[in-house]
């Protein structure tokens, strides 16, 4: 009588967290810019000294991605978290081993989530346009 509560237990304990085993809490994130050699900085205090680079975040961290470059206009792009197939795959393998604690678990430490954008990609514009294009620009004219 006992036995089969021991088994059922430790079925619910083996099987919780789907995502996190098979996914991972975290997620490599590329980041580059034209021209590239730009650093990049989150809000999130992590830190690229030149790019292209790429960090380990965790899944369940949003940020936002800030480039400068000196000569350039700095750029910041939004990183957010989205629930993606293979993640919802995990946590709905919880539901139906009835790990509900799994569940909690891989939606507190974002194991169902993927960063977007990822790659994070960036054109840097110059501060300073050169004179002939902003000659052009004054005028109306596209440029050619």
């Amino acid at each position: 009588m006992f036995r089969p509560c021991l088994a059922a237990a430790l079925v619910a304990v083996s099987v919780s967290a789907c995502g996190s085993v098979t996914r991972g809490t975290s997620e490599l994130i590329a980041f580059t810019s034209e021209p590239p050699g730009a650093a990049m900085q989150t809000s999130k205090s992590r830190f690229c000294p030149t790019t292209p680079c790429s960090l380990d975040i965790p899944r369940s961290e949003e940020f936002d991605a800030t480039f400068t470059l000196p000569g350039y206009r700095p750029q910041t792009v939004p990183v957010r978290t989205k629930l993606v197939g293979t993640g919802a795959a995990g946590f709905a393998g919880n539901v139906l081993a009835g790990g509900v604690i799994g569940m909690g678990v891989d939606a507190y430490n974002g194991a169902a989530y993927d960063h977007t954008p990822n790659p994070v990609a960036v054109t840097l514009v110059p501060e300073a346009l050169p004179s002939a294009e902003r000659a052009r620009r004054r005028k109306g004219k596209p440029g050619v």
